[in-house]
């Protein structure tokens, strides 16, 4: 039976305990410098400020939702004459293969087959929307009070390429056109 030669170093692809040992080491610094790479980037000052930003809108978003269905909604029901949450109105476009003179829930009638168009919960949804970016809106025109950075900037259109520019600035990003007019002024080739 062959048998492999061992420690002779003459043989092509045989790699000594040393040169194993530096792969590994090599091994484990790459493998260190991936994690120190990470760990900058992940407890970087914007990354955490991104995340705990989600977390708060993810929240806020949570209590405005609330705030439309079970709050606000449930009045408006009552105000109107909808006899139901608005959340649970709907119309059948096309009635399922047992339908009934009418049902009572988006779930019967789905379950049933029918085509539904549940348009109290599209108009749930879009109360929920504007309820969040009314709040957000006041959140960030209160922060803006009490603080010199500014989170909602104002624009204006640029007189030359019609496109938004800021308010404050005193030449366009897009053209390079100088907004207070001095463009104008300037005397023309062939003039």
């Amino acid at each position: 039976m062959p048998q492999l030669p061992i420690g002779d170093n003459s043989s092509p692809g045989y790699e000594s305990e040393t040169d194993i040992g530096d792969y590994v080491d090599r091994g484990r610094q790459k493998v260190r410098n991936l994690w120190d790479g990470f760990i900058d980037f992940a407890f970087q000052g914007n990354v955490l400020e991104i995340a705990f930003g989600l977390i708060l809108a993810s929240m806020f978003t949570s209590v405005i939702t609330s705030f439309v269905s079970d709050i606000i909604l449930p009045p408006l029901s009552v105000l109107l004459p909808l006899n139901k949450n608005l959340d649970e109105k709907f119309a059948i476009l096309r009635g399922g293969p047992h339908a009934p003179k009418g049902y009572n829930t988006v779930k019967a009638a789905q379950d049933d087959g029918a085509v539904v168009m549940a348009y109290g919960f599209f108009l749930n949804r879009l109360l929920n929307f504007i309820g969040v970016g009314f709040s957000l809106y006041a959140m960030a025109s209160i922060y803006q009070y009490f603080s010199k950075d500014p989170i909602i900037k104002r624009q204006v259109k640029c007189k030359y390429c019609k496109k938004y520019i800021s308010e404050k600035a005193s030449r366009c990003v897009n053209c390079t056109s100088w907004q207070d007019g001095r463009d104008d002024r300037l005397p023309r080739e062939g003039q």
